[in-house]
């Protein structure tokens, strides 16, 4: 039997998911008519008495709405987690600003990211290594750098550079997508594992520095959060967990202890090494004392080509978050589910955001699939 989706009883909950279906179309800023005409109805009173709870949804209108909305149907159905909807003001006005739509909409593909892990474990093909969570101080940047050094003993990393931030958030309990998002990255507690999701559209460098970031957030203890419209409030905590990201990317230590100066062409070389942003390597130069301030500031102002760095590493190539979008465990445990019958072709290249489609999958034999 192929299950798509764990549904849950609806009786006495019809207000609640028209609701939540209200929810999604003022995030989505549609009017009650532009959805009901995108799912194919004429009046748009109809949509008025499903938000309010007073007109029952069948399932196809519950998978019209569901295409129309971009929402997984689930999300209709429950609540998302508790982190979630203390960080929600309910959207209730139709003037809802253009950020609280933003934030909406990622946190509805974070959790729909969530739940895709979750159905995989219940179909007993995903067992997801526990958070780790630090118990250390998080007070100044060199106690959360602590806890970056903190991480990478636990993953056995030393001082060596992190080859698939995927593989190694996965080892530490949280799994990371790169998807297409309005902001560079969003995460969250979910049980006693993480998930994060970050921007597909982000450079390179940017896109490993906000995965550490992201990573950071959860091993910190941070039970959600989402890179949109950073205020001052929000700015010291940001600047202790991107001190984590970029001393679990490029540890200070990694410099060494030679007196001898180092040279741009060698801090291209440690940049490339490590995959990470001409700036992060700066900085952490800096901080290991490797780097004069006159000479950061005239190397900052001289960013090294893509031809620069790719010399610097022989021109290999750099896979990580680039061919391989989803954590290495939930892209596996999808293979699994698939050939086993457990979910369909189109529901397995959901679940793989983007890295393959239905060509990409081997057919089911009939008896494979009747042994399941």
């Amino acid at each position: 039997m192929v299950c798509e989706y764990r549904y849950m009883s609806l009786d006495s909950e019809w207000a609640a998911v028209g609701e939540r279906i209200r929810r999604a179309r003022v995030a989505g800023g549609l009017s009650q008519g532009k959805l009901a005409e995108a799912i194919g109805l004429d009046d748009r009173s109809v949509i008025s008495k499903i938000e309010h709870g007073e007109r029952r949804v069948d399932g196809m209108e519950l998978a019209r709405l569901s295409e129309a909305l971009r929402v997984p149907m689930r999300q209709f159905l429950e609540d998302p987690p508790r982190q979630i909807v203390s960080r929600r003001n309910g959207l209730v006005a139709e003037e809802t600003t253009s950020e609280e739509r933003v934030d909406f909409r990622v946190q509805t593909e974070l959790v729909a990211w969530a739940y895709d892990a979750d159905q995989l474990c219940e179909l007993n093909v995903l067992s997801i290594p526990e958070l780790m969570r630090y118990q250390g101080a998080q007070s100044n940047a060199e106690e959360i750098r602590s806890a970056a050094r903190w991480l990478r003993r636990c993953l056995g990393l030393a001082d060596q550079p992190v080859e698939s931030l995927l593989a190694e958030a996965q080892r530490a309990g949280v799994l990371l997508a790169v998807i297409e998002i309005e902001c560079e990255g969003a995460s969250m507690h979910y049980g006693d594992f993480a998930v994060g999701v970050v921007n597909r559209h982000s450079d390179f460098g940017r896109r490993r520095a906000t995965a550490a970031h992201e990573l950071g957030h959860m091993v910190l203890g941070d039970e959600y959060t989402s890179e949109i419209g950073v205020h001052a409030s929000k700015n010291e905590r940001e600047a202790l967990v991107d001190a984590f990201a970029s001393e679990f990317l490029l540890p200070a230590a990694a410099f060494g202890h030679a007196t001898a100066k180092l040279n741009r062409t060698g801090l291209i070389e440690k940049a490339a090494e490590y995959r990470v942003s001409w700036t992060l390597a700066i900085r952490q130069a800096q901080l290991a004392g490797a780097l004069n301030d006159g000479d950061a500031k005239d190397w900052a102002a001289r960013k090294p080509t893509q031809a620069e760095f790719m010399d610097a590493i022989g021109w290999v190539p750099q896979p990580d978050l680039e061919k391989m979008t989803i954590a290495p465990m939930v892209a596996h445990a999808v293979m699994q589910a698939y050939t086993k019958s457990l979910i369909t072709a189109t529901r397995a290249v959901e679940i793989m955001r983007g890295q393959l489609d239905t060509a990409d999958l081997p057919e089911i034999e009939p008896q494979a699939r009747d042994r399941w």
